[in-house]
């Protein structure tokens, strides 16, 4: 009869005999699927690839395709890493039931991503932007839309930094799109002195807009008075641009005004403070 130390001994031989029959079908295993992954990332990348082709040739808006694209990425890795691991034992029903008595635990870990999911929905449904738009949103955050993603939306800002936005947040904050016009009216303060010609200096002010050929002329084009400061009189110059050419319009606008109204001879005054010592001196006259 045999000991339980020979009973041992026997199956950690027989272990170690089948050990390298065992590696080396794990290694085929782990081999052949990273071969299928390889070939069905190449799938995927030609699917997505198709896809963009037909979506563009039917003028889909490219914030439609952005965030197709991502949805169909994600769907068929997941459909492929499944696969791949169908191929090691692993039960897909098994999965999905452990997948469903697990539901409420994951609802609550990914109820973020579901939210910018949703949002991402409703961006593109109601559209209240679209890539090339400028936005701000509130918190301060601005920039040209150039990514419509499934869970975040990017923005360039005017110094070419990417700002990534979840689409949940962007969806339930205040948003204000500053390309949903085809043009945008700038206004340009300036302050003029007390002693200067109100009517002087508006009409050099309006020959500076129709001089502008960015300006349009069609649009209504204005100098009011804004207000009495306490060192200047406070005037807007009021027209309208494209809101392609808004900001570099506004600009040349306000370093042409500077010019203008130097030529004029109409000075444009800074804060100041005028002490009147008058009764002062003559007291010290007096004593």
């Amino acid at each position: 009869m045999e000991t339980p130390e020979e009973i041992d001994i026997g199956l950690i031989q027989s272990y170690l005999q089948k050990l390298p029959d065992a590696a080396l079908r794990f290694g085929v295993r782990v081999l052949l699927a990273l071969i299928v992954f390889f070939i069905g990332a190449q799938l995927i990348r030609l699917i997505r690839k198709i896809l963009k082709k037909s979506m563009t040739r039917s003028n889909a808006d490219i914030g439609v395709i952005q965030f197709l694209d991502s949805f169909v990425k994600i769907a068929l890795y997941i459909l492929l890493v499944f696969f791949i691991a169908s191929g090691f034992g692993l039960d897909a029903a098994s999965v999905v039931a452990l997948l469903g008595s697990a539901g409420v635990a994951i609802g609550l870990a990914v109820q973020g991503s579901l939210s910018n999911f949703a949002g991402g929905v409703l961006i593109l449904l109601l559209k209240p932007f679209k890539v090339g738009d400028y936005i701000l949103v509130t918190g301060g955050k601005e920039g040209t839309v150039t990514e419509i993603q499934l869970f975040y939306t990017k923005l360039t800002t005017v110094d070419n930094r990417v700002v990534t936005i979840p689409n949940g947040d962007l969806a339930n904050s205040t948003m204000t799109n500053a390309s949903a016009m085809p043009d945008r009216r700038i206004d340009i303060p300036v302050g003029i002195s007390y002693k200067a010609d109100i009517r002087t200096a508006r009409e050099v002010l309006l020959h500076v807009l129709s001089q502008d050929e960015k300006v349009l002329q069609h649009q209504e084009k204005k100098v009011i008075v804004d207000e009495l400061g306490e060192s200047a009189v406070q005037l807007i110059v009021r027209c309208h641009a494209t809101t392609e050419d808004y900001w570099e319009t506004k600009w040349r606008l306000t370093e042409a005004v500077k010019y203008a109204l130097d030529e004029a001879e109409i000075e444009i005054p800074y804060n100041q403070l005028d002490v009147h010592l008058k009764q002062l001196v003559e007291e010290q006259i007096g004593k």
